[in-house]
């Protein structure tokens, strides 16, 4: 009996094959880098609230959005503020 013997030829028409469909699909994809975020630091005056500070720095948008942003940023677990504490305010 005669043993047909296993050519690297299928396997390279299929990589070729497969990198022809794949190359135009990739090279029309653009990456962009995320813009770096700005932030103004702040210390926290007596009277100071997340939402007075969120409010006068959410810029016209959602203030609400802005705590989010300002408690993920500073790790706060709670609304309670501190005098004298320094906080990262997302611009």
């Amino acid at each position: 009996m005669k043993r047909k013997r296993l050519t690297l030829m299928p396997a390279i028409a299929l990589a070729a094959l497969s990198l022809m469909v794949a190359l135009p699909t990739l090279s029309g994809m653009r990456l962009y880098a995320a813009s770096a975020e700005r932030y103004v630091n702040i210390t926290v005056q007596p009277g100071d609230t997340l939402w007075s500070i969120a409010a006068a720095h959410a810029s016209g948008g959602d203030v609400q959005d802005a705590i989010d942003r300002i408690s993920a940023v500073n790790h706060l677990h709670g609304a309670t503020l501190q005098p004298g504490e320094h906080l990262r305010i997302p611009q």
